[in-house]
């Protein structure tokens, strides 16, 4: 535990405890999502089914990727991350779709929605912490510009899908 990143938390006038939690609930969707892509990725069928499986790879690794530097930054505060899939459901703001449905674009639809999801929630991190713990409100700024590309990265997929079947 960082007792200086505490101390400067506190001093910005931020509520530790809420800012954790904030933090866990971050943490349980990039776990979630990651669940999510990387099975996703696995089950699609139809036109762009190899590009949508390629692009859902990488999204998985990125959000794994989100998970470590938040869980970092949790236990920076004094704090432990959830653990399991139970707590991550617990702790999450957007939740998992399962992906049951191997149509391409069924499984473009859940994946946007999971992304607007995530930008929602880092946005509101950022605003949170703006101007208060430059060190949350950048990580939180980094993880906004990326889930914003996972979610122009999938929208090109679908635009490119519905271009064919016109």
């Amino acid at each position: 535990m960082g007792q200086k990143s505490i101390e400067i938390v506190k001093q910005s006038g931020l509520n530790v405890k809420e800012l954790v939690e904030k933090l866990q609930s971050a943490y349980a969707d990039e776990c979630l999502a990651y669940i999510q892509y990387w099975e996703g990725a696995r089950i699609p069928v139809g036109i762009l089914s190899k590009n949508l499986a390629d692009e859902m790879t990488e999204h998985a690794t990125e959000e794994l990727e989100h998970a470590n530097l938040i869980a970092k930054r949790i236990m920076e505060l004094g704090a432990t991350v959830p653990v399991g899939p139970k707590a991550w459901l617990n702790k999450s703001t957007c939740g998992c779709f399962e992906p049951l449905d191997s149509n391409v674009m069924a499984l473009l639809e859940q994946n946007i929605s999971s992304e607007r999801c995530a930008i929602d929630v880092y946005k509101d991190l950022a605003d949170y912490t703006r101007g208060k713990d430059d060190i949350t409100y950048k990580l939180a700024v980094k993880i906004l510009e990326e889930e914003t590309e996972h979610e122009q990265d999938l929208e090109d997929i679908k635009n490119d899908m519905e271009t064919m079947l016109d």
